[in-house]
């Protein structure tokens, strides 16, 4: 397939560029031409700010039939885990299916083309494998296909309540056992056009520390991503400390878990010594601040993570909201308001880890640039919104970082093809209605 591009303004990488026309063949770019002032014949015309398409690195699609309901009153993370739990228990292949779809189109009108999708919901309730023991994980893959976005999924190890106790009634259909019995289910998942498999470690106190060391190395042995909840609350530090006498950074660092193609979420409370060790060893970051505020988490040392040498990348994570715009921002915004100084990240670089370290996160180093080579995976933001309409083309960027929204995005393509156009998705005509119908499934 060959389609030309017009775009009106363009971000590319350093610099807003009007006037830039993108040839695509089979799904990638194949040249870029600036300076053309008006579309070349026969071009599709994206008018606004188009950027690479936004990679949502931490996601828990099911945790979008939670909006609303976990809003209610105060809490703690731990009550919050509760009610997820609930949900968690009523998913079937087919209810996870249709929620997902649903979210993940919510994803493309948002301007994302590829989620990470840390997946944990492997069996049945009670912890029987479906016939097909993958039945979940494809279902996701489906759902991603359908709504027309990329997905990496991070099938996920998580075998304990805490530090070696054995998993709860909710947490038993997350359980394989072992590692070894994880690896084994999760080799039969393949990579395929669009679809990209990783592994994760739920968490320090999900996994036994004697099997840690094999969720790496079956990652290492597929150059595959590998994703960890990393010292989201204190109380898992503190557990961590009376378990093995280290945090939990350090306990993954002597099993052989950090890494280039390893990225901690969260990462909050961390020590000096904790952030050094993410830096040396290029472990990335990936930062998730609406949820993180959402659950009172708390904010996370990002500045002083990426001056050691941790790249970022940023997830929507509990889909308080999906927005990555939101994100970019609020990580900025959330430093201001730690250290009550301002100008910690430009545009430009909130941008490269809404894409291209967020791609990379989810090993997909070839997209995330609007270049020659790459996939051909972007999104078109208005500048003639209430939030952008105003300053000049040149601050376009500034303005998509610092005013724009979600709501904003009018087209998302995806390997060269049209997911959205001028706001709407292209194979799913009515989202909210599917959100609304998948997640009352759930309620009901």
């Amino acid at each position: 397939m060959q389609v030309t591009y017009w775009l009106e303004h363009a971000w590319l990488g350093t610099h807003v560029e009007p006037g830039v026309t993108l040839k695509i063949t089979d799904g990638r770019i194949a040249a870029v031409r600036t300076g053309a002032q008006s579309p070349p014949p026969g071009a599709e015309i994206l008018r606004g700010l188009t950027i690479p398409g936004l990679a949502n690195a931490h996601s828990h699609a099911f945790h979008r039939a939670l909006r609303g309901t976990v809003q209610v009153g105060s809490g703690t993370f731990w009550t919050w885990r509760e009610v997820m739990y609930k949900v968690a228990a009523r998913l079937t292949p087919d209810s996870y299916h249709a929620l997902a779809r649903a979210v993940y189109a919510e994803m493309a009108l948002a301007g994302i083309t590829n989620v990470g999708e840390f997946h944990y919901l492997h069996h049945a309730p009670g912890g029987t494998p479906y016939a097909d023991p993958n039945a979940m994980g494809e279902a996701l893959i489906a759902a991603a296909g359908e709504a027309g976005i990329r997905i990496t999924l991070l099938d996920t190890a998580y075998l304990s309540s805490g530090f070696g106790e054995p998993p709860t009634s909710h947490q038993r259909r997350f359980s394989d056992g072992t590692a070894d019995a994880w690896a084994e289910r999760a080799a039969q998942l393949k990579d395929r056009e669009g679809v990209r498999i990783g592994a994760a470690v739920h968490s320090v106190r999900a996994i036994p520390a004697d099997q840690l060391a094999t969720v790496a190395r079956w990652a290492e042995d597929r150059q595959a991503p590998l994703h960890v909840h990393l010292s989201e609350q204190t109380a898992e530090n503190d557990a961590c400390h009376a378990a093995h006498g280290r945090t939990p950074t350090q306990l993954l660092a002597d099993h052989g878990v950090l890494g280039p193609r390893t990225t901690g979420v969260h990462n909050t409370h961390l020590t000096d010594a904790d952030i050094a060790l993410l830096g040396t060893t290029t472990t990335g970051t990936c930062m998730c601040p609406t949820t993180e505020r959402d659950l009172a988490d708390g904010i996370g040392p990002a500045v002083a993570l990426q001056r050691a040498g941790s790249p970022l990348s940023l997830g929507s994570d509990s889909h308080a909201v999906i927005d990555l715009l939101e994100e970019a921002r609020a990580m900025e915004l959330d430093e201001r308001l730690r250290s009550r100084t301002r100008g910690h990240w430009t545009a430009a670089a909130l941008l490269r880890a809404a894409t291209a370290d967020g791609h990379a996160a989810l090993g997909l180093p070839d997209a995330g640039r609007l270049e020659a080579g790459a996939l051909a995976d972007f999104t078109t933001i208005a500048l003639d919104s209430v939030r952008t309409a105003g300053p000049q083309p040149r601050l376009a960027a500034e303005t998509a970082v610092f005013a724009a929204s979600a709501a904003d995005v009018r087209h998302t393509v995806v390997a060269g093809r049209h997911v959205v156009r001028d706001g709407h998705h292209a194979l799913i005509p009515d989202v909210p209605r599917a959100l609304t119908d998948s997640i009352a499934a759930l309620h009901d």
